[in-house]
């Protein structure tokens, strides 16, 4: 569902979620990876869809207002249009994979004016990518959790080690400066 909602709400944390519910799937023979996928692109692609269709219908009338005047001006607007038009396709395949954009290319998308045709093929492919890249990332974590704390761990002590050595240097070096100051070249 919050995959459903990022479209809608970009700050809803979407691929947490579905990072979660990957990880869980290899976690726990309960909870398929297929359905954890299969929901969260087909929730993400229809909401994404419905916000095109919104931003289509209703964003001109929208930045018309003095509203929207002040969150986009009209140069903005028309610069994006242009945009919008010359790399359609890619330009919304590649913008579906940057985070913080991903959820303002449909609606903007529809507010340029492309076509369904246009906008939803790109649209929907790359949700599918980007949706299966995380999905399985997180459920190779999950599979291989075992490993993954125990390099975490190892890590965190040679961190640790390195935190401690730069603390005894940098009190050793404030302590020279001091001294310096104090006492003179």
């Amino acid at each position: 569902m919050l995959a459903a909602l990022e479209n809608i709400f970009p700050p809803v944390p979407a691929d947490t979620a579905v990072a979660l519910g990957a990880f869980l799937a290899a976690r726990n023979e309960h909870i398929s990876i297929t359905a954890v996928y299969l929901v969260t692109v087909v929730a993400n692609s229809v909401s994404a869809v419905g916000v095109f269709l919104a931003g289509r219908r209703y964003g001109r009338a929208f930045f018309a207002t003095r509203l929207g005047r002040a969150l986009l001006p009209e140069g903005a607007l028309h610069h994006i249009e242009a945009a919008y038009h010359q790399h359609h396709a890619w330009g919304i395949f590649v913008s579906r994979f940057l985070w913080g954009y991903r959820a303002v290319v449909p609606p903007f998308a529809g507010l340029a004016g492309l076509r369904l045709r246009q906008a939803v093929p790109p649209i929907i492919l790359a949700t599918a990518l980007y949706y299966a890249l995380l999905t399985l990332l997180a459920w190779q974590v999950g599979s291989n959790w075992e490993r993954v704390q125990h390099t975490v761990a190892r890590l965190g002590i040679g961190f640790g080690i390195a935190a401690a050595v730069a603390t005894i240097l940098l009190v050793w070096a404030i302590r020279r400066y001091r001294r310096r100051l104090k006492h003179g070249p």
